[in-house]
């Protein structure tokens, strides 16, 4: 990887959060306007300076997995909200619900948080909560025919792709 120059590194700390900052305020104010971009290269420039004591390391990140896997999340979200819609306003006796542990490959703390979050926005499923020393995340899935199935979509769909996005093998643990 690339060292930063340190001109980019003292006005930049943390480059993605000068991109966030930026967007957020032209989206916030609505306007392409010449002085709303200048505030918003202002706000990028001044925001992450200011917060770059909280900030102590930023991970390594594969984009082009990190893409893909929103995307991933995103067509799950819809799916899973169609299937949920249809499962509570059908017949109750068709509700499995279940409680299951997915074992995790990593103890990565990036990895297996981002890993709940996920499991708990996508509509079905609610993370009861990772389980650091079993190695698992508890999950509740509102209906469920064959858990073993659901397990391991979790670990394709999501597991997988969070460790190639932090680049991490399976059994390591830690922070990137």
């Amino acid at each position: 990887m690339e060292k930063k120059s340190p001109f980019l590194e003292r006005w930049f700390p943390h480059p993605f959060v000068s991109v966030i900052v930026g967007l957020s305020w032209v989206m916030l104010a609505h306007s392409v306007s010449a002085d709303n971009i200048l505030i918003a290269i202002i706000l990028a420039i001044l925001i992450p300076r200011l917060v770059q004591p909280f900030i102590t390391r930023t991970p390594h990140i594969h984009w082009k997995h990190a893409v893909h896997l929103f995307f991933v999340v995103l067509w799950d979200i819809v799916i899973s909200n169609i299937r949920v819609a249809k499962l509570v306003l059908g017949p109750t006796d068709r509700l499995h619900p279940k409680w299951y542990r997915v074992p995790l490959e990593t103890q990565h703390e990036q990895v297996n948080s981002i890993l709940a979050m996920i499991i708990t926005t996508t509509p079905g499923t609610v993370s009861a909560g990772i389980d650091q020393e079993r190695g698992d995340i508890l999950v509740h899935s509102l209906s469920t025919d064959n858990e073993e199935l659901d397990i391991q979509e979790i670990k394709s769909r999501y597991e997988a792709p969070l460790m190639a996005i932090f680049d991490v093998k399976a059994g390591e643990g830690g922070q990137a």
